[in-house]
């Protein structure tokens, strides 16, 4: 599969069916549905379109000062893997603020990383896209996406 491509686009123009996705994870993030069933059917949407959707749509906020994501990467198991990926992060100034890595199975494994792209001079695609050319690396994929607002006045 090509690098994958992220746009803005405006919330008039969406279907409801993304609309009613964002509402379901919102309901889960603050705490009105204990849980994906509940949340769907607060929304009106199937447990399916839920999954089908949930981790390629993200709110975007306006008045951003930052930016946190969360990304999912699959990478071969053997030695320096990990840092080759982390070097890559850093040369792209995304700042690393977590990291959590599964036990191999079948040579691989998963590591989740969490960083801050807010002072990152290339798009994320770019560096999502340049994780997946390096040699060790299976897959990258975009989990999350928190941007916090600047101050409003």
């Amino acid at each position: 599969m090509a690098g994958e491509k992220y746009f803005i686009i405006n919330e008039k123009i969406l279907p409801d069916v993304f609309k009613k996705v964002i509402e379901a994870k919102e309901s889960l993030l603050v705490g009105r549905a204990k849980d994906i069933s509940e949340a769907v059917k607060q929304t009106g949407i199937s447990r399916s379109t839920f999954y089908k959707y949930k981790d390629d749509i993200f709110p975007m906020a306006e008045g951003l000062n930052s930016k946190k994501i969360t990304l999912v990467v699959l990478m071969s198991h053997e030695a320096g893997a990990l840092s080759k990926v982390l070097d890559c992060i850093a040369f792209n100034r995304g700042n690393v603020l977590t990291i959590n890595q599964d036990i191999p199975i079948n040579m691989t494994a998963n590591v989740t990383i969490t960083l801050d792209i807010s002072n990152m001079k290339k798009d994320l695609r770019h560096l999502v896209n340049t994780l997946k050319s390096l040699k060790n690396v299976v897959s990258v994929k975009l989990l999350a996406m928190e941007e916090k607002r600047g101050c409003e006045l």
